[in-house]
C-alpha cells in the first residue's frame, strides 16, 4: 500500500509559477513510477506528467510541455510538479499517482488532490 498526499496548490495569477509536492509513505517509493493528473470543473481527469522510478525518464501532455517539470527525490519520498507560465485553463484539482509500470493509465494509487486556481 502507498499513501500519497499532495500539497502546494493555491490561487495564482496567469503567468505565475507554482510548485506542487506529493509526499509518499508506505511501500518503497523508488519502486514506483509517479504521475500527475488533473481534473478541471466539469471535465474528465487527464494526464499531465509522468516520471520513472529513477527520475531518468519523463513524459508530458502536450498542453503542459515546456511549462511544467516533473521531478522526484527518492530520499525524501516526494515527487514535484513545477508549473511555470500558468494559464487559466490550468485551473484544476491536481492529483499525484503511483504505478509499478511507466504508464499513463491504470495507476495503482492516488492522492486526494490539491486545487490550483489560475485567475486571468
Amino acid at each position: 500500500q502507498v499513501q500519497l498526499v499532495e500539497s502546494g496548490g493555491g490561487l495564482v495569477q496567469a503567468g505565475d509559477s507554482l510548485r506542487l509536492s506529493c509526499a509518499a509513505s508506505g511501500r518503497t517509493f523508488s519502486a514506483y513510477a509517479m504521475g500527475w493528473f488533473r481534473q478541471a470543473p466539469g471535465k474528465e481527469r487527464e494526464f499531465v506528467a509522468l516520471i520513472d522510478w529513477s527520475g531518468g525518464r519523463t513524459y508530458y501532455a502536450d498542453s503542459v510541455k515546456g511549462r511544467f517539470t516533473i521531478s522526484r527525490d527518492n530520499a525524501k519520498n516526494t515527487v514535484y510538479l513545477q508549473m511555470n507560465s500558468l494559464k487559466p485553463e490550468d485551473t484544476a484539482v491536481y492529483y499525484c499517482a503511483a504505478n509499478r509500470g511507466y504508464v499513463t493509465s491504470g495507476m495503482d494509487y492516488w492522492g486526494k488532490g490539491t486545487l490550483v486556481t489560475v485567475s486571468s
